[in-house]
């Protein structure tokens, strides 16, 4: 037998009602049935993309079948931008998305990060308008976390990839 198997204990049924549900946050509230966690997550993936995926969607030969959109102030698109994304500021949304997007191609909304709900306002603003739309996790901050080339006012920029978000020596995460 196994030395690793050995050491490593069965692991203990919780039963709703137990004392480690009361104790337990993580199972305080049940596991969705697999069936609606299936529903969720695939709902959560029609609506999101990450900074990886897109990143690969547009290095690829050929049109990526989306438009990126940066949904921030000209002054923060001057700080840094995705390159080949369009600048469409949520705030003009309503004003201008008609005259610049095609309705039949999906939109990629970003904004600065996660602590920001820009592009979720911007992809909001755009799906009621009828566009396809999904939202980049992540944001810029995550583009440039991850090491992706960025431009600004100033050229183009690349900086060393975090390795608290992206993998060290690797192109790809593995997920």
């Amino acid at each position: 037998m196994n030395n690793a198997k050995a050491q490593v204990s069965a692991p203990t049924s919780v039963s709703s009602g137990s004392t480690a549900d009361a104790t337990n946050s993580v199972l305080r509230v049940p596991p969705a049935s697999p069936a609606a966690a299936a529903a969720y997550f695939g709902a959560s993936l029609a609506f999101h993309a990450d900074v990886s995926d897109v990143a690969s969607a547009l290095a690829a030969d050929g049109a990526p079948g989306f438009v990126v959109i940066d949904t921030r102030s000209t002054a923060s698109w001057d700080q840094g931008h995705v390159p080949g994304a369009l600048h469409l500021p949520t705030v003009l949304i309503l004003e201008q998305a008609e005259a610049l997007l095609d309705k039949s191609v999906p939109v990629v909304t970003y904004c600065w990060g996660p602590g920001c709900n820009g592009a979720t306002r911007a992809a909001l603003a755009l799906a009621q308008l009828g566009f396809q739309v999904k939202e980049m996790l992540g944001g810029f901050e995550y583009w440039v976390r991850e090491g992706f080339a960025f431009e600004t006012w100033e050229g183009p920029e690349r900086r060393t990839p975090d390795a608290l978000t992206a993998p060290v020596g690797g192109d790809d995460c593995g997920c």
